[in-house]
Protein backbone atom coordinates (compact mmCIF):
# COMPACT_ATOMS: atom_id res chain seq x y z
CA UNK A 1 0.00 0.00 0.00
CA UNK A 2 2.79 2.21 1.34
CA UNK A 3 4.62 1.51 -2.31
CA UNK A 4 1.58 2.52 -4.14
CA UNK A 5 0.89 5.77 -3.00
CA UNK A 6 4.32 6.63 -2.95
CA UNK A 7 4.59 5.45 -6.61
CA UNK A 8 1.49 8.03 -7.34
CA UNK A 9 3.11 11.18 -5.63
CA UNK A 10 5.80 10.50 -7.71
CA UNK A 11 3.49 10.35 -11.02
CA UNK A 12 1.94 13.82 -9.25
CA UNK A 13 5.61 15.09 -9.25
CA UNK A 14 6.76 14.42 -12.46
CA UNK A 15 3.54 15.67 -13.76
CA UNK A 16 3.93 19.09 -12.26
CA UNK A 17 7.20 19.51 -13.69
CA UNK A 18 6.00 18.88 -16.77
CA UNK A 19 3.41 21.46 -17.11
CA UNK A 20 5.52 24.13 -15.10
CA UNK A 21 8.49 23.49 -17.96
CA UNK A 22 5.79 23.64 -20.66
CA UNK A 23 4.24 26.79 -19.02
CA UNK A 24 7.41 28.56 -18.26
CA UNK A 25 8.19 28.33 -21.96
CA UNK A 26 4.97 29.21 -23.30
CA UNK A 27 5.03 32.06 -21.63
CA UNK A 28 8.52 33.30 -20.31
CA UNK A 29 10.39 31.98 -22.82
CA UNK A 30 10.56 35.29 -25.43
CA UNK A 31 11.69 37.87 -22.48
CA UNK A 32 10.67 41.25 -24.41
CA UNK A 33 7.23 39.78 -24.86
CA UNK A 34 7.24 39.57 -20.54
CA UNK A 35 8.50 43.17 -20.62
CA UNK A 36 5.97 44.63 -23.00
CA UNK A 37 3.38 43.13 -20.37
CA UNK A 38 4.50 44.14 -17.35
CA UNK A 39 5.35 47.89 -18.38
CA UNK A 40 2.99 47.82 -21.13
CA UNK A 41 3.15 48.79 -25.37
CA UNK A 42 4.28 52.19 -25.00
CA UNK A 43 7.47 52.06 -23.01
CA UNK A 44 10.57 52.52 -24.91
CA UNK A 45 13.52 49.45 -25.44
CA UNK A 46 15.39 50.47 -22.98
CA UNK A 47 13.16 50.91 -20.65
CA UNK A 48 12.27 47.76 -21.23
CA UNK A 49 16.03 46.00 -21.50
CA UNK A 50 16.72 48.03 -17.94
CA UNK A 51 13.58 45.63 -16.79
CA UNK A 52 14.73 43.02 -18.08
CA UNK A 53 18.32 43.05 -16.85
CA UNK A 54 17.06 44.06 -13.33
CA UNK A 55 14.73 40.99 -12.96
CA UNK A 56 17.00 38.62 -13.98
CA UNK A 57 16.18 37.92 -17.87
CA UNK A 58 19.20 37.99 -19.77
CA UNK A 59 20.30 35.07 -17.70
CA UNK A 60 20.85 31.62 -19.46
CA UNK A 61 17.38 30.07 -19.62
CA UNK A 62 18.00 26.69 -17.22
CA UNK A 63 18.93 29.48 -14.77
CA UNK A 64 15.37 31.90 -15.24
CA UNK A 65 13.77 28.34 -15.33
CA UNK A 66 14.94 26.63 -11.81
CA UNK A 67 14.60 30.38 -10.55
CA UNK A 68 11.32 30.80 -11.31
CA UNK A 69 10.08 27.51 -9.92
CA UNK A 70 11.97 27.85 -7.12
CA UNK A 71 9.98 30.89 -6.42
CA UNK A 72 6.84 28.79 -7.10
CA UNK A 73 7.58 26.93 -4.54
CA UNK A 74 8.12 29.48 -1.79
CA UNK A 75 4.87 31.42 -3.22
CA UNK A 76 6.47 33.92 -4.53
CA UNK A 77 4.53 34.24 -7.76
CA UNK A 78 5.51 38.12 -9.18
CA UNK A 79 3.30 41.15 -8.92
CA UNK A 80 0.10 41.76 -10.53
CA UNK A 81 -0.42 43.82 -13.17
CA UNK A 82 -4.13 44.24 -12.90
CA UNK A 83 -4.14 44.75 -8.95
CA UNK A 84 -0.67 46.09 -8.58
CA UNK A 85 -0.17 43.66 -5.54
CA UNK A 86 2.14 40.31 -4.99
CA UNK A 87 -0.03 37.91 -7.05
CA UNK A 88 -0.54 35.98 -3.55
CA UNK A 89 -2.42 38.48 -1.51
CA UNK A 90 -5.27 38.42 -4.74
CA UNK A 91 -4.68 34.69 -5.49
CA UNK A 92 -5.28 32.98 -2.18
CA UNK A 93 -8.45 35.14 -0.92
CA UNK A 94 -10.05 33.90 -4.41
CA UNK A 95 -8.99 30.63 -4.25
CA UNK A 96 -10.55 30.45 -0.60
CA UNK A 97 -14.14 31.99 -2.21
CA UNK A 98 -14.20 29.69 -4.53
CA UNK A 99 -13.25 26.70 -1.89
CA UNK A 100 -16.63 27.69 -0.02
CA UNK A 101 -18.60 27.63 -2.94
CA UNK A 102 -17.18 24.38 -4.15
CA UNK A 103 -18.12 22.92 -0.54
CA UNK A 104 -21.31 24.25 -0.35
CA UNK A 105 -22.02 22.87 -3.48
CA UNK A 106 -20.42 19.14 -2.93
CA UNK A 107 -22.42 19.02 0.51
CA UNK A 108 -25.45 19.41 -1.17
CA UNK A 109 -24.65 17.11 -5.04
CA UNK A 110 -22.83 14.26 -3.42
CA UNK A 111 -25.61 13.03 -0.48
CA UNK A 112 -28.26 14.51 -3.68
CA UNK A 113 -26.82 12.31 -6.21
CA UNK A 114 -25.58 9.01 -4.81
CA UNK A 115 -29.36 8.74 -3.12
CA UNK A 116 -31.12 8.91 -6.54
CA UNK A 117 -28.24 7.18 -8.24
CA UNK A 118 -28.60 4.13 -5.82
CA UNK A 119 -32.45 4.00 -5.76
CA UNK A 120 -32.55 4.69 -9.68
CA UNK A 121 -30.14 1.77 -9.96
CA UNK A 122 -32.00 -0.66 -7.32
CA UNK A 123 -35.26 -0.22 -9.12
CA UNK A 124 -33.74 -0.32 -12.78
CA UNK A 125 -36.66 0.13 -15.70
CA UNK A 126 -39.40 1.29 -13.12
CA UNK A 127 -40.93 4.52 -12.75
CA UNK A 128 -38.77 6.02 -9.95
CA UNK A 129 -35.64 4.79 -12.68
CA UNK A 130 -37.10 6.74 -15.11
CA UNK A 131 -38.08 9.73 -13.41
CA UNK A 132 -34.38 10.47 -11.78
CA UNK A 133 -33.28 9.64 -15.27
CA UNK A 134 -35.42 12.20 -17.04
CA UNK A 135 -34.78 14.79 -14.29
CA UNK A 136 -31.12 14.19 -14.49
CA UNK A 137 -30.93 14.26 -18.21
CA UNK A 138 -32.74 17.90 -18.50
CA UNK A 139 -31.14 19.61 -15.77
CA UNK A 140 -27.56 18.09 -17.22
CA UNK A 141 -28.61 19.53 -20.52
CA UNK A 142 -29.30 23.25 -19.32
CA UNK A 143 -26.16 25.16 -19.36
CA UNK A 144 -25.30 27.29 -16.10
CA UNK A 145 -25.63 30.51 -17.80
CA UNK A 146 -29.23 29.49 -18.70
CA UNK A 147 -30.31 27.98 -15.56
CA UNK A 148 -28.58 31.44 -13.95
CA UNK A 149 -30.98 33.93 -15.48
CA UNK A 150 -33.72 31.26 -14.78
CA UNK A 151 -33.53 31.40 -11.36
CA UNK A 152 -32.32 35.12 -11.01
CA UNK A 153 -35.71 35.89 -12.77
CA UNK A 154 -37.71 33.43 -10.45
CA UNK A 155 -35.88 33.93 -7.32
CA UNK A 156 -34.70 38.11 -7.89
CA UNK A 157 -37.31 39.66 -9.79
CA UNK A 158 -40.85 37.44 -9.02
CA UNK A 159 -40.22 36.44 -5.76
CA UNK A 160 -37.76 38.77 -4.73
CA UNK A 161 -36.69 36.31 -2.15
CA UNK A 162 -32.87 36.26 -3.36
CA UNK A 163 -29.94 39.07 -3.98
CA UNK A 164 -29.01 38.87 -7.43
CA UNK A 165 -25.46 39.31 -6.91
CA UNK A 166 -22.98 37.48 -4.28
CA UNK A 167 -20.06 40.24 -4.26
CA UNK A 168 -20.06 39.56 -0.55
CA UNK A 169 -19.26 43.82 -0.25
CA UNK A 170 -20.34 43.90 3.36
CA UNK A 171 -18.90 40.60 4.79
CA UNK A 172 -19.26 36.71 4.24
CA UNK A 173 -22.77 36.23 3.46
CA UNK A 174 -24.67 33.04 3.08
CA UNK A 175 -27.59 34.04 1.74
CA UNK A 176 -26.24 35.50 -0.90
CA UNK A 177 -24.25 31.51 -1.88
CA UNK A 178 -27.82 30.42 -2.19
CA UNK A 179 -28.31 31.22 -5.85
CA UNK A 180 -24.84 30.24 -7.35
CA UNK A 181 -24.88 26.79 -5.46
CA UNK A 182 -28.62 26.21 -6.72
CA UNK A 183 -27.33 26.52 -10.43
CA UNK A 184 -23.69 24.54 -9.61
CA UNK A 185 -26.35 21.94 -7.80
CA UNK A 186 -28.76 21.88 -10.70
CA UNK A 187 -25.98 21.49 -13.70
CA UNK A 188 -24.15 18.82 -11.87
CA UNK A 189 -26.06 16.95 -9.83
CA UNK A 190 -27.81 15.18 -12.59
CA UNK A 191 -24.28 13.97 -14.42
CA UNK A 192 -23.26 12.41 -11.12
CA UNK A 193 -26.93 10.69 -10.09
CA UNK A 194 -26.88 9.10 -13.98
CA UNK A 195 -22.99 7.83 -13.24
CA UNK A 196 -23.88 6.12 -9.56
CA UNK A 197 -27.59 4.80 -11.74
CA UNK A 198 -25.54 2.58 -14.30
CA UNK A 199 -23.29 1.28 -12.08
CA UNK A 200 -25.48 0.22 -9.39
CA UNK A 201 -27.63 -1.12 -11.89
CA UNK A 202 -24.70 -2.92 -13.27
CA UNK A 203 -23.58 -4.07 -9.91
CA UNK A 204 -27.47 -5.55 -8.91
CA UNK A 205 -26.91 -8.07 -12.43
CA UNK A 206 -23.69 -9.29 -10.68
CA UNK A 207 -23.77 -13.33 -10.03
CA UNK A 208 -22.77 -12.70 -6.02
CA UNK A 209 -25.26 -10.28 -5.46
CA UNK A 210 -28.07 -12.68 -6.99
CA UNK A 211 -26.59 -15.54 -4.95
CA UNK A 212 -26.71 -13.16 -1.73
CA UNK A 213 -30.06 -12.69 -2.27
CA UNK A 214 -31.10 -16.15 -3.60
CA UNK A 215 -29.28 -17.44 0.31
CA UNK A 216 -31.97 -15.18 2.34
CA UNK A 217 -29.99 -12.43 3.02
CA UNK A 218 -31.84 -9.06 3.84
CA UNK A 219 -32.06 -7.24 0.56
CA UNK A 220 -30.91 -3.74 3.46
CA UNK A 221 -27.62 -6.10 4.17
CA UNK A 222 -26.88 -6.68 0.66
CA UNK A 223 -27.23 -3.17 -0.85
CA UNK A 224 -25.33 -1.93 2.11
CA UNK A 225 -22.63 -4.37 2.45
CA UNK A 226 -22.03 -6.22 -0.99
CA UNK A 227 -23.40 -4.04 -3.29
CA UNK A 228 -23.16 0.06 -2.73
CA UNK A 229 -19.39 -0.11 -1.85
CA UNK A 230 -18.48 -1.74 -6.09
CA UNK A 231 -21.16 0.38 -6.87
CA UNK A 232 -19.37 3.72 -5.69
CA UNK A 233 -16.15 3.10 -7.53
CA UNK A 234 -17.38 4.82 -11.24
CA UNK A 235 -19.03 7.98 -9.33
CA UNK A 236 -16.54 8.03 -6.92
CA UNK A 237 -14.41 8.96 -10.20
CA UNK A 238 -16.69 11.37 -11.13
CA UNK A 239 -16.89 13.35 -8.11
CA UNK A 240 -13.25 14.05 -7.53
CA UNK A 241 -13.32 15.08 -11.31
CA UNK A 242 -16.23 17.33 -10.30
CA UNK A 243 -13.79 19.41 -7.76
CA UNK A 244 -11.44 20.51 -10.94
CA UNK A 245 -14.83 21.67 -12.55
CA UNK A 246 -15.95 23.59 -9.31
CA UNK A 247 -12.28 25.62 -9.05
CA UNK A 248 -11.38 26.67 -12.40
CA UNK A 249 -14.96 25.55 -14.66
CA UNK A 250 -17.39 27.78 -12.63
CA UNK A 251 -15.90 31.02 -14.51
CA UNK A 252 -20.05 31.44 -15.77
CA UNK A 253 -21.50 31.30 -12.55
CA UNK A 254 -18.84 33.71 -10.96
CA UNK A 255 -19.01 36.00 -13.62
CA UNK A 256 -22.79 36.61 -13.72
CA UNK A 257 -23.61 36.36 -9.75
CA UNK A 258 -20.25 39.11 -9.44
CA UNK A 259 -18.37 36.49 -6.86
CA UNK A 260 -14.88 37.15 -6.23
CA UNK A 261 -14.03 33.33 -6.62
CA UNK A 262 -10.42 31.71 -8.51
CA UNK A 263 -12.42 31.08 -12.21
CA UNK A 264 -13.55 35.03 -12.21
CA UNK A 265 -10.01 35.63 -11.45
CA UNK A 266 -8.44 33.69 -14.15
CA UNK A 267 -11.05 35.24 -16.42
CA UNK A 268 -9.41 39.16 -15.66
CA UNK A 269 -6.13 37.75 -15.48
CA UNK A 270 -6.67 36.55 -19.74
CA UNK A 271 -8.13 39.74 -20.44
CA UNK A 272 -5.98 42.26 -18.76
CA UNK A 273 -3.04 39.94 -19.97
CA UNK A 274 -1.56 39.66 -16.40
CA UNK A 275 0.95 37.21 -17.43
CA UNK A 276 2.10 36.36 -13.68
CA UNK A 277 -1.34 35.78 -12.09
CA UNK A 278 -2.03 33.52 -14.91
CA UNK A 279 0.92 31.66 -14.62
CA UNK A 280 -0.14 31.08 -10.97
CA UNK A 281 -3.82 30.21 -11.55
CA UNK A 282 -2.44 27.86 -14.53
CA UNK A 283 -0.15 26.17 -11.81
CA UNK A 284 -2.77 25.91 -9.17
CA UNK A 285 -5.52 24.49 -10.98
CA UNK A 286 -3.18 21.68 -12.37
CA UNK A 287 -1.85 21.10 -8.84
CA UNK A 288 -5.48 20.57 -7.57
CA UNK A 289 -6.62 18.38 -11.01
CA UNK A 290 -3.43 16.42 -9.99
CA UNK A 291 -3.86 16.30 -6.75
CA UNK A 292 -7.84 15.03 -6.38
CA UNK A 293 -6.14 12.28 -9.35
CA UNK A 294 -4.06 11.15 -6.80
CA UNK A 295 -6.29 11.06 -3.87
CA UNK A 296 -8.79 9.34 -6.63
CA UNK A 297 -6.23 6.53 -7.19
CA UNK A 298 -5.63 6.26 -3.65
CA UNK A 299 -9.53 5.56 -2.89
CA UNK A 300 -10.10 2.79 -5.16
CA UNK A 301 -7.94 1.05 -3.50
CA UNK A 302 -10.00 1.24 -0.22
CA UNK A 303 -13.31 0.45 -2.23
CA UNK A 304 -11.38 -2.10 -4.45
CA UNK A 305 -8.25 -3.74 -2.96
CA UNK A 306 -7.50 -5.17 -5.92
CA UNK A 307 -6.56 -2.71 -7.74
CA UNK A 308 -3.47 -1.72 -5.72
CA UNK A 309 -1.74 -4.43 -7.43
CA UNK A 310 -2.72 -3.02 -11.05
Amino acid sequence: MLIFIVRRLGTMVLTMLVVSVLLFLLLEFTPGNVAVKVLGPYTSEEQRNLWLEQNGYFDPLPVRYFRWLGNFIVGDFGQSIRFKTPVADVLWPRLANTGILALATLGVVIPLSLALGVLAGMREGSKLDRTISVTSIITTSIPEFASAVLLSAIFVFYLDLLPGTSGMTDGFDIVQLILPVMVLVLYDFGYVARMTRASMAEVMTTHYIRTAVLKGLPYKTVIMRHALRNALIAPFTVIMLQINWLLSGVIVVEFFFAYKGFGALLLEASLNQDIFLIEACAMVAVFVAVGTQTLSDVGYTYLNPRIRFA
